[in-house]
């Protein structure tokens, strides 16, 4: 395998580091203490900055307005946007949207794509994606209560959701709900389009997350569906194919996160070691970096960073040769992997600031509260060990059987 990054692409991301160090990261003050409508003038000022330099969607297909990275450059990418957590709505390549956009790419009628895909990639519209309910298993997907129960040719859609990524100013759902109760697990369920003005759409709340309710990009809604119409014509895949559709999406989606997470781990850890060689905390002068404890750290974690990086940008060179079946293994293990490495960076680096850390006057408290749910959604760390080394025993199995 070959990571060699191309001329173009290094070219791409030297423009991207500038413009984040320039235009990007002096924004987080806006995020910290600013009001929603002054970051939301702020973003979109940045966002046609991006456009203007002909960096905008770069992982979105060419035909509708972006870039067509493969999925390890998307991954460099992502890394180098994931610095800040503005930086993914600034390029246009946010969640949910961006799952969304590749499952209407793959799934979506030729009227779906020029509807809601080609303005979700030109910036123009936002969308959610409405599959985990309270009291149904969100690790499980073949699980839900939610209906869509055919009347004609409509859809009337029945039941409660949460963490419903961006509902609040999202203009159209996609919605996972059992269309046939009868079927084997895996097949009940559809995906179905559903605009966010259709009468029976009810967003009930932004759920409160480690004490931030969020708005837009940064909420998860709670909504409830009540006699909820859409045409049939709003179906995303085929009748059944929910499960399916699903986990299409979220296994380039888990590269998505897991570049970004090296973004934060890489840039908390720049903010470590800056910290740990400017604070002085003796009388000759010795700073925190000439402590052994602080070396320590900073080679492990360094380590750490690394591999996982590696070991991402192989699940990404898996995906672009084989496809995301092929590559379910290592999209599982960076799944969790990753997640720990970049929490435990956030977490050495507030270490290492003290009571700075734990202040919002940097972005590590930010990232702290936030990212946490990196070891929950899209799978707890626990299912995909579960999934992982089950897999792994049984090739075991099977290989020692004629013995």
């Amino acid at each position: 395998m070959d990571f060699q990054v191309s001329e173009q692409m290094s070219t791409m991301l030297a423009m991207i580091r500038d413009f984040m160090d320039r235009e990007v990261i002096p924004l987080e003050g806006e995020m910290l203490f600013g009001t929603p409508e002054a970051l939301a003038v702020a973003v979109l000022t940045a966002q046609n900055k991006v456009k203007q330099i002909g960096l905008w969607a770069p992982n979105h297909p060419v035909e509708f307005g972006g870039l067509g990275l493969s999925m390890v450059d998307h991954g460099l990418f992502a890394e180098a946007v994931g610095r800040s957590p503005l930086g993914m709505t600034v390029f246009g390549t946010q969640a949910p949207d961006a799952g969304n956009i590749e499952i209407l790419h793959k799934y979506g009628t030729d009227q779906q794509k020029e509807v809601w895909m080609r303005p979700l990639v030109e910036g123009k519209i936002r969308s959610c994606f409405s599959m985990t309910e309270p009291e149904t298993s969100g690790s499980n997907p073949t699980l839900l209560a939610t209906t869509a129960v055919a009347d004609g040719d409509d859809y009337v859609l029945n039941g409660q959701k949460w963490f419903t990524s961006s509902a609040d100013g999202a203009s159209v759902a996609i919605v996972m709900a059992v269309t046939d109760p009868g079927a084997p697990p895996h097949k009940r369920a559809s995906m179905i389009l559903v605009p966010t003005d259709t009468p029976g759409f009810n967003l009930v709340r932004n759920v409160s997350v480690m004490g931030h309710a969020g708005s837009g990009h940064a909420s998860h809604g709670e909504v409830i569906y009540q006699g909820c119409r859409v045409p049939k014509t709003n179906l995303l895949g085929p009748e059944g194919h929910g499960f399916i559709i699903a986990q299409d999406r979220l296994g380039p989606g888990r590269i998505h996160h897991c570049m970004r997470w090296l973004g934060i781990a890489s840039r908390a850890f720049d903010m470590m070691c800056d910290r740990a060689n400017s604070r002085v905390i003796d009388a000759e002068g010795g700073t925190l970096g000439d402590r052994q404890v602080i070396q320590h750290w900073v080679a492990e974690l360094d380590a750490e960073i690394r591999g996982a990086r590696l070991q991402v940008l192989h699940a990404a060179w898996m995906i672009d040769q084989q496809g995301a079946k092929a590559a379910r293994d290592e999209i599982s293990a960076i799944k969790f992997v990753v997640a720990n490495t970049m929490l435990k960076a956030v977490d050495t680096s507030i270490q290492v600031h003290g009571a700075l850390g734990v202040t919002d006057d940097t972005v590590l408290a930010h990232w702290y509260r936030h990212e946490r749910a990196a070891r929950i959604y899209d799978g707890a760390d626990e299912v995909h060990k579960t999934s992982l080394g089950r897999r792994i025993l049984r090739r075991y199995a099977t290989a020692a059987a004629p013995r």
